[in-house]
């Protein structure tokens, strides 16, 4: 298969691995590689090593399963991963430990350790990543890179010994001199700006970016100062008005000095330009951002206020200036609850954008969960295609176990969101009438007082 220059330079996500983090006492492992289930159609090729054979990768990935069976985690864990990297050395305390969160129904959990490991094509080479850690240090941390086909080693730690790479070890073995048991040597090398282990630091400041209910208004503030550029506010503006919620423009009012850094402050939160440890209410609400979105009237435009929006509005609002940016830098884009408060057509065209190569040429990546079954489709009319669709499912432990739909060998046209529904994959919630009932008996008994 022939490459292009954009496929040697391109950067995506291959797999995501993790053990005894959040609700995953076990393995997860999240593959974006294509199979031969694959719709052929979505599927993107990028070079993986100097010379060698391009490797097919998936744009889009999506978790299906009942309330509270872990397809949140799944992301939270990816968020996890990221932020470990962005914040052990800068904003961990030299004497602390190391914020963790594993399996909690299982008292012995928190005696293993826990695990993180990415496979990333990062500017054409495949990078293999990861580390092991417990509430007060990291245990071991490595890195690897494939410019040939072979592992390269960049670095494998082991407490605070550190094996040098090849590459820059005269900057490695100083790196080595500020490392804490509590931070990674990754986030401690980039901090002495380690010219070997930059890229790969700077792939998790630019990825995994997690938008959930809590970020939205980091969210919103980054959509609107995409407003205040020509071309950026342009596509946010398209989005608006394509999604058929009456809103034709927006109007951008200047902020005071204090509101304007407050706002600038909860883009660099988001972007992990900044420690976690300022709370969301510090970034502006809506209404204080000094936009107001314009709607179509019979007599005219009308300028609404945030209280006169719908909620749905603001979820889309929230959302579209960080797809707009993950489409044009080729980025991995994680969204929580992506049909929540937004109407399933919404949802398949905002998939849509990321499968289509026209609309994602940079090869971006989407990793979502979602309840809504219309998008894994009927006989083969669907928006996902086989090895894009995983279930996560709560186990009698409590813990979450995550597979993919291909591991039950579905058919090409068979019809995915029925049979879903139905309980044929599991992943659906076990529910009783006769608990339901005695509810509603006990409901009704304390009304009858």
């Amino acid at each position: 298969m022939s490459t292009t220059s954009d496929d040697r330079q391109a950067s995506v996500l291959l797999s995501f691995r993790g053990e005894n983090v959040r609700s995953f006492r076990g393995e997860i492992r999240l593959s974006m590689l294509a199979t031969a289930m694959a719709d052929k159609e979505a599927v993107r090729y990028v070079t993986w090593r100097e010379r060698g054979q391009p490797v097919g990768v998936l744009p889009v990935a999506g978790a299906f399963g009942a309330n509270a069976s872990g397809k949140t985690n799944l992301l939270r864990a990816m968020d996890d991963m990221r932020a470990h990297v962005l914040y052990s050395f800068r904003s961990g305390s030299p004497v602390g430990g190391v914020p963790r969160r594993s399996f909690a129904l299982d008292g012995s959990s928190t005696d293993r350790p826990s695990q993180f490991e990415i496979d990333i094509v990062l500017n054409g080479v495949r990078h293999q990543y990861g580390f092991t850690f417990d509430d007060q240090r990291f245990t071991e941390e490595w890195a690897y890179r494939f410019p040939h086909g072979r592992a390269a080693l960049l670095f494998r730690r082991r407490g605070l010994e550190v094996e040098l790479g090849a590459l820059d070890r005269v900057k490695g073995k100083a790196v080595t001199e500020l490392l804490r048991p509590n931070a990674l040597f990754l986030s401690t090398a980039a901090s002495a700006n380690h010219p070997a282990l930059l890229p790969l630091y700077g792939w998790f400041s630019r990825n995994l970016v997690l938008a959930e209910a809590k970020t939205r208004p980091f969210r919103q503030v980054f959509t609107t100062q995409m407003l205040e550029d020509k071309e950026k506010g342009e596509r946010v503006l398209a989005l608006l008005r394509a999604a058929d919620l009456g809103v034709s423009g927006a109007k951008k009012q200047e902020l005071d000095p204090v509101m304007r850094e407050r706002a600038q402050r909860a883009v660099r939160i988001l972007m992990g330009q900044e420690g976690k440890e300022e709370s969301v209410e510090e970034g502006p609400t809506f209404d204080q951002l000094g936009v107001r979105l314009i709607h179509e009237g019979v007599a005219g435009n009308v300028e609404l206020d945030a209280d006169d929006e719908s909620l749905g509005t603001l979820v889309w609002f929230g959302l579209i200036g960080a797809v707009v940016d993950s489409l044009a830098n080729g980025t991995v884009f994680l969204a929580d609850e992506l049909d929540a408060s937004l109407h399933p057509s919404l949802v398949r065209q905002l998939v849509r954008l990321f499968q289509d190569p026209v609309t994602n040429p940079r090869r971006a990546q989407m990793i979502f969960n979602a309840h809504d079954a219309t998008l894994l489709g009927e006989f083969g009319n669907r928006e996902l295609g086989r090895d894009q669709i995983w279930f996560t499912e709560k186990l009698h432990t409590g813990s979450t176990r995550i597979y993919p739909l291909t591991d039950l060998d579905p058919r090409k046209d068979e019809a995915v969101g029925r049979r879903y529904l139905s309980g044929r994959y599991g992943a659906t919630p076990i529910l009783s009438d006769q608990e339901f009932s005695a509810a509603a008996e006990l409901i009704m008994a304390g009304n009858s007082e």
